[in-house]
């Protein structure tokens, strides 16, 4: 007979073979696709379904941190909105109540700095006069529309992500009843006594006109005047001193006149230095005597280009707290004719500078600290410890610095002014320059306008840190926000655990809360005050006009504060008193810090919410924070602040923290270095499962990388996984759920890779509880592409498309592949939501109109077989040797398919050989034929180095080829009737044509 088969083409038993057959498209056309997607997700109401699905269990709420709503979103956004996103689906399918609320922050200067810009100064016109009640509200109007606008673009383009959420009722922290919530957390603070108005250096925005706090603030690389200033030694406790000064050194020249003490060290070793030789013109003049840091002594004489000094005497640091000195700018405009004295701070370094450190309480934190903490003992000494006002909101110099009122320190664009070169040619004309020059450094910039900030002492409202809080009229000693903040942190989860030291850092170092700006539109400060004769305030605490605020919040919105009457309006019968109607508004901080009491609890204000309001006291619910690592000086900081401070503990339960995203080569994205990649784009393009994909394959907790080459592999990665889902959902095209096999008479095969199966479940249910979604990617991928596709499938090929429709070999292939499809599609819901749904539409067993409205697979870990997990994991070693030596062949073209191959394996291990006593090697190598010996392998045959024992010669296949099957085998042509192919295809065709189908 011939070699050949007899019909002229195989592809005439095509009708005969069980083929794949789906309408799931190999070319996934995301672009086009997912909009309908997005579609029949609100057709049948997803959301909604979710919720009723879902009723009775815990509840595991993701509050959204609020995105700002001034733009399109950035790959930033899409990176937190998708991480999001995966954590409400997971948990969601792990077997929670998980909902997802978005929300936007509303208020602050961004969208004020934006209306001022489009509406007023690019037409020529002035920005309105805010002490006019109705340019006001008007301009508040203007800024709540803006937000408004693009609000509505933000929720459209983050629902193109595939983001599953309440759309239609979110949270805004302008709506009127969260900014009456806002207002009452305010009033909290008033009434457990640490809210206080003070007055403190603050970081101030000169461009912007208000205070910043250090979430607002970002360090840039500037150039900064540097000055070393001689203060003369006055004191005469200290005679050995006499004719000396002590050097300081500043970046910050301007702050000189509101110098009021130099602090030092104790812990530092000081001396007394003579310049003996200096240049004629010199600053520095022979016979100077400077006090100095030892260590710091030879940089400071190279400064000032002294070119030989001597040391004099030490001076001991633990004595210098007696050493008073003179301004360097006494006498100027008749001021500065108070006494400098010296303070000990902890601050004080000889790391750089002289080892003195300039201090101008209304300039500096540290500066005010040492001189506050000193307060008492300067008093009693006589020195006045009032703290100037020396430089004003538009960064000009006022009368509190004689000799300099009106010079700028920053201008209105942001520039550097004159005030630094008038200070030091003053300190020239004085005799008290000793040398100067220009430092870069990271100075704070606002991140807002990008222009550089000043520290200014004025009258700010603050939250006070270290203060008792008071409840129920009686503080209780150690009970502080600060107590509060810490214990809160050590009972959080951090994911990564390294955000907890982190966050405890900042609380335990972090000053009083500045909370108010000095700007428009915001959520007021709304509380009234009593002017103290120590310029302190006392306020209001009347439950009345609280009340009555809080109401009208709600009918109003915040405008409500600053129309006409406000004031008679809510003091009522106290109008007559002498209470003021503060002005100021909340810092945006605030706002956002106090989005968890409405969105997790207000039933009342916010019907729509209720599903997802916690219990009070944790219970079984747990809420997650989620943002970048940023917030935890930011959004995760002032919530746990707002919380403890009126809740007493933090409003969350977990905080996960992601990084930030990069070009490919690391970089930050910039529009100028033309490096960003936007999300709208690689939608249009590829599709936000591409989007999806990338997001959950990278180490979300560092800094991530995004380019055209990253991209290309995520495709890469996905069209292998939807290859795999095609095939499986065209192979269950055959498949009757009344033909399934009971595991116990499944082959071992089967039986294998439904091990496989509960092995990656417990991997994937794991890595999805730990939010390590790189995890489930990684092992899904491995799965399907090693496991599956390249092992499994290709395996079963020959049984599921040419077996008989009676075999229960093909029937029980048949139930495998259903039950890991369906795990496979559940798995990856969370992930590839669009494509695990386009695919559950076209599978669906059970019916269900979704996916995501299922859980994860709760029945797999019966599968569990290491015993045969052990004895294929021998024989797929084996089959990895006769692979190897099929590809040589298949180099050396004496061979093209493996069906022309019939290996020898040699197996020298007796345990080796007993194991593959059973199994049919040809079928597991896809093979024609396959024999196994124990004999003595020739030189020649192939070997691996990690399989010993183990050697393989290919041998051509003896035999006909089957014209149905491909294979080539002796027994091709033993069947009369079927002449061209082998007696199993032969039983194949009289069942088909039993069926009624033929060739």
């Amino acid at each position: 007979m011939s070699e050949k088969p007899q019909k002229s083409d195989a592809s005439d038993y095509s009708k005969t073979l069980f083929l794949p057959e789906t309408e799931f498209p190999m070319r996934a056309g995301l672009p086009q696709r997912e909009p309908e997607i997005l579609k029949s997700w609100n057709r049948i109401g997803l959301y909604e379904r979710l919720r009723e699905t879902s009723q009775g269990r815990a509840k595991f709420v993701l509050h959204d941190g609020p995105p700002y709503a001034n733009g399109n979103i950035h790959i930033g956004h899409a990176l937190n909105k998708i991480l999001k996103d995966v954590v409400t689906k997971s948990q969601q399918m792990l077997g929670f109540d998980s909902n997802y609320v978005p929300g936007w922050d509303c208020h602050g200067l961004p969208i004020e700095w934006k209306i001022e810009e489009e509406n007023y100064r690019s037409k020529g016109k002035a920005k309105p006069d805010f002490r006019d009640s109705a340019a006001m509200v008007a301009f508040r109007k203007e800024c709540r529309a803006y937000a408004t606008h693009w609000l509505d673009v933000q929720r459209e383009e983050f629902k193109r992500l595939g983001i599953i959420g309440d759309w239609d009722h979110p949270y805004a922290t302008m709506s009127y009843p969260a900014e009456a919530q806002i207002a009452r957390e305010l009033m909290k603070f008033a009434a457990n006594g640490t809210l206080y108005r003070g007055s403190k250096p603050v970081m101030w925005s000169v461009v912007e006109k208000t205070a910043l706090a250090e979430a607002e603030v970002e360090y840039e690389d500037y150039t900064s005047d540097t000055v070393w200033v001689k203060f003369p030694v006055t004191s005469p406790a200290h005679g050995a001193l006499a004719g000396a000064s002590i050097v300081i050194w500043t970046t910050t020249p301007w702050t000189l006149p509101g110098n009021r003490a130099i602090s030092f060290s104790p812990k530092i070793a000081y001396g007394l230095y003579k310049v003996t030789d200096a240049p004629a013109d010199n600053w520095a003049r022979n016979g100077d005597l400077l006090i100095l840091a030892d260590a710091l002594a030879e940089s400071v004489f190279k400064q000032a280009r002294v070119t030989a000094y001597e040391k004099v005497r030490d001076i001991p640091g633990d004595t210098l707290d007696a050493v008073e000195c003179a301004h360097p700018l006494k006498g100027l405009d008749g001021g500065y004719q108070f006494i400098v004295p010296l303070l000990s701070g902890d601050h004080v370094t000889d790391d750089t500078g002289t080892g003195f450190v300039h201090t101008a309480p209304g300039h500096g934190r540290e500066d005010f600290d040492v001189w506050t903490a000193s307060a008492r003992e300067l008093e009693a000494r006589g020195i006045n410890t009032t703290i100037p006002y020396t430089v004003d909101e538009n960064g000009a110099l006022t009368a509190q610095a004689p000799g300099f009122t009106g010079k700028r320190v920053i201008n209105d664009k942001g520039e550097k002014g004159d005030a630094n070169e008038a200070v030091i040619k003053a300190l020239v004309e004085k005799g008290m320059l000793l040398a100067r020059g220009r430092l870069k450094h990271q100075y704070p910039h606002s991140w807002r306008s990008k222009k550089p900030v000043i520290f200014r002492n004025t009258p700010q409202w603050f939250i006070a840190m270290d203060k008792d809080i008071v409840q129920n009229g009686k503080a209780k000693p150690g009970d502080t926000l600060r107590a509060r903040a810490l214990q809160a942190i050590s009972v959080t989860q951090w994911v990564p655990p390294a955000g907890q030291n982190r966050i405890n850092g900042m609380i335990v170092n972090r000053p009083d809360w500045v909370i108010s700006r000095q700007r428009a539109w915001g959520v007021p400060i709304a509380v009234f005050i009593r002017e103290k004769s120590d310029g302190s305030a006392e306020i209001l605490q009347d439950e009345f006009v609280n009340q009555r605020i809080c109401e009208a919040f709600i009918e109003e919105g915040a405008d409500a504060w600053y129309r006409d009457g406000a004031r008679e309006r809510f003091l009522g019968s106290r109008a007559s008193e002498d209470w003021k109607k503060i002005d100021d508004i909340l810092d945006v901080w605030f706002d956002s810090g106090s989005t968890h009491a409405f969105v997790l609890e207000d039933r009342q204000n916010f019907p729509t919410l209720g599903h997802i309001v916690r219990k009070i006291d944790g219970g079984q619910d747990t809420v997650m924070y989620l943002e970048g690592s940023d917030q935890h000086r930011g959004w995760f900081h002032s919530s746990l602040l707002e919380s403890s401070g009126t809740r007493g503990r933090a409003p969350f339960d977990v905080v996960l923290t992601h990084g930030f995203t990069l070009d490919e080569n690391g970089r930050k994205m910039s529009k100028s270095l033309g490096n960003t990649v936007e999300p709208q784009k690689v939608i249009a393009q590829s599709g936000a499962d591409i989007l999806r994909l990338w997001v959950c394959a990278t180490d979300y907790a560092d800094d991530q990388r995004i380019g055209p080459e990253i991209l290309k592999n995520t495709i890469e990665t996905y069209r292998k996984l939807r290859n795999t889902i095609r095939w499986m959902l065209g192979t269950l095209h055959h498949f009757k759920p009344s033909d399934a096999v009971a595991y116990d008479d499944m082959p071992e095969l089967e039986r294998l890779m439904l091990h496989r199966l509960s092995e990656i479940d417990t991997v994937v249910r794991e890595a999805y509880a730990a939010f390590d979604y790189k995890t489930v990617v990684a092992s899904l991928t491995h799965f399907m592409n090693t496991d599956l596709s390249a092992f499994y499938f290709d395996i079963r090929k020959d049984v599921l498309y040419c077996d008989p429709p009676s075999s229960t070999t093909r029937k029980a292939a048949l139930t495998t592949v259903d039950i890991i499809c369906d795990a496979i599609l559940k798995w990856l819901a969370p992930v590839t939501s669009f494509t695990a749904d386009e695919a559950w539409f076209m599978y669906r067993p059970d019916g269900s109109p979704s996916v995501h409205l299922l859980t994860f697979p709760n029945d797999l870990a019966g599968f569990r077989d290491d015993a045969l997990a052990a004895k294929w994991e021998t024989i797929r070693d084996v089959r990895r040797v006769v692979t190897g030596a099929l590809e040589l062949e298949r180099a050396a073209k004496r061979i093209g398919s493996s069906l022309e191959a019939s290996p020898l394996v040699y197996v020298a291990d007796k345990a080796v050989f007993a194991t593959l006593f059973d199994i049919d090697l040809a079928e597991v190598c896809i093979t024609s034929n396959a024999m196994v010996t124990n004999e003595e392998a020739p030189a020649g045959a192939f070997r691996l180095n990690d399989v010993p024992n183990v050697a393989a010669v290919v041998e051509k296949a003896v035999g006909r080829k089957c014209a149905r099957s491909w294979k080539i085998l002796p027994t091709v042509g033993d069947d009369a009737e079927y002449p061209d192919v082998s007696p199993r295809d032969a039983i194949a065709l009289r069942e088909w044509k039993a069926l009624g189908v033929t060739p």
